[in-house]
């Protein structure tokens, strides 16, 4: 890693965009901060019921993701030669796909929200909280999903700034609609986990409400006919397929993943669960940045791949391992520090704070190597063009060595919840290794837009 660029657009380009995704990343984590909060002040059944719930709008957020970054690696190479056309119907073809996937999960959270809880954990009171929780919140994916998508289509042509709009939109009627609905403030009734799903619902209406309205009035270069959904565009619809698969794949599995990784702390009792629930509320907050810069190293990369610069992209590739390497050490130490502010907001029981304090030291470890290697695979390798790639690796680590390894440790050895957690962790250090050699061999370059785009319906100004 020795080709440090010297462009100072790099630069430009790089801050702007990790940082608007990183703020934007910090509002949406803030509105789980604030559910986490105010529900745990109600009662840890609650928040512990509440938790599980979210892991499967968790596992619905990981695949809107993964069909958002697969349409990225295709929109942000078109976004290179500045063809908005193709970019349009790609988007159109991912929204039809995301608004499916929010169905079936409608249908599973609305008429199952027990028997889907009971997979994760054997705590009737937890289960009882979660399912009161899952069946109203089950109303909010389809506008959760459209957010995701649209979102990810304006990064792809560099638009950031509509998503903090509709984060911190969404984070103003969320923190109110909370204080009001859980503790029955203002003459509502106490309403508990119903109420904070009520108010996270309409703040995932409000959210989609800005985005649809930024994209179909304020900057309409990616406002859609109806058009473009009579007639789907076969060549793209076939390129979607292809480069878009192992990502959803991908993010598929890492969300089945993270819910048996739930499933597996969640068998160790409620104070396990309330742990996680809480360590995981920092540490999303904490790796926003992380996570901004994966998102806009996987534009610029596409980007330049694109444009066929060779030299640029090599460049531009040695320099931001270098600042993901910078981003790690800042974060680690920053959750090792704020550890102790955030247990304090938390009213739940000591022996649940003392794990979560556990599992926060062992993330501020963990989270160095996530830093490098999650933006090396998923920002400079997936956007590159080669999406098959960090498919294969995350079957590899999570599902070969992770998850047996934490379910060994907790069934059958019988280990301290702690150590259990280092199991399910590891990986995070271990892709450091392979994310090394696979960035720098630069096998993973891969040109994927079509020469001659396909003409379309302009939208009116």
């Amino acid at each position: 890693m020795n080709m440090i660029t010297r462009d100072r657009q790099f630069y430009r380009q790089i801050i702007r965009l990790t940082g608007f995704i990183a703020t934007q990343n910090v509002v949406a984590c803030l509105v789980g901060l604030a559910d986490n909060v105010m529900i745990g002040a109600y009662s840890q059944d609650a928040l512990s019921g509440v938790a599980l719930a979210n892991q499967v709008q968790f596992l619905l957020q990981m695949l809107a993701t993964g069909l958002g970054d697969g349409m990225m690696v295709i929109a942000s190479q078109y976004w290179g030669t500045r063809r908005l056309e193709p970019i349009r119907r790609v988007l159109a073809i991912t929204l039809l796909f995301a608004l499916s996937l929010a169905a079936l999960f409608f249908g599973v959270a609305r008429w199952l929200p027990e028997a889907t809880l009971s997979l994760l954990t054997g705590d009737a009171g937890a289960i009882a909280q979660g399912a009161v929780y899952m069946r109203v919140i089950a109303l909010s994916y389809p506008f959760f999903s459209v957010t995701m998508v649209l979102l990810a289509a304006q990064r792809s042509i560099e638009n950031v700034s509509v998503g903090i709009r509709a984060s911190v939109s969404g984070l103003c009627v969320n923190i109110v609609l909370n204080w009001v609905l859980i503790f029955g403030k203002l003459g509502f009734p106490r309403m508990g986990a119903q109420g904070a799903a009520m108010a996270t619902l309409l703040a995932r209406v409000t959210e989609c409400g800005v985005v649809v309205y930024f994209t179909c009035r304020t900057d309409r270069r990616l406002a859609l006919t109806p058009q473009y959904w009579k007639k789907l565009d076969r060549a793209l619809l076939s390129d979607y397929r292809r480069y878009g698969t192992p990502v959803l794949l991908a993010c598929f599995s890492w969300g089945v993943a993270m819910l048996l990784q739930t499933a597996i702390l969640g068998r160790l009792g409620s104070d396990a669960i309330a742990a996680n629930a809480i360590a995981n509320s920092l540490f999303q907050l904490i790796t926003v940045v992380t996570y901004g810069s994966a998102s806009a190293s996987s534009v610029l990369v596409g980007k330049v791949v694109g444009s066929g610069d060779t030299r640029k992209l090599r460049e531009y590739v040695q320099t931001l391992q270098w600042l993901y390497l910078a981003v790690g050490v800042i974060s680690g130490a920053t959750l090792f520090l704020l550890r102790g502010a955030i247990l304090s907001l938390y009213a739940v029981s000591p022996e649940a704070l003392g794990m979560a304090d556990a599992f926060m030291i062992v993330l501020s470890v963990t989270v160095v190597g996530t830093a490098y290697q999650n933006p090396s695979l998923t920002g400079i390798v997936r956007g590159g063009g080669n999406t098959k790639f960090v498919f294969y690796n995350d079957l590899v680590f999570m599902w070969g060595l992770v998850l047996p390894a934490g379910a060994l440790a907790a069934f059958a050895f019988h280990w301290n919840p702690v150590l259990v957690f280092c199991c399910l962790k590891m990986d995070q250090v271990l892709k450091c290794f392979v994310a090394l050699w696979q960035v720098n061999s630069y096998r993973w370059v891969k040109k994927v837009t079509r020469e001659e785009a396909p003409a379309g319906p302009e939208p009116t100004p």
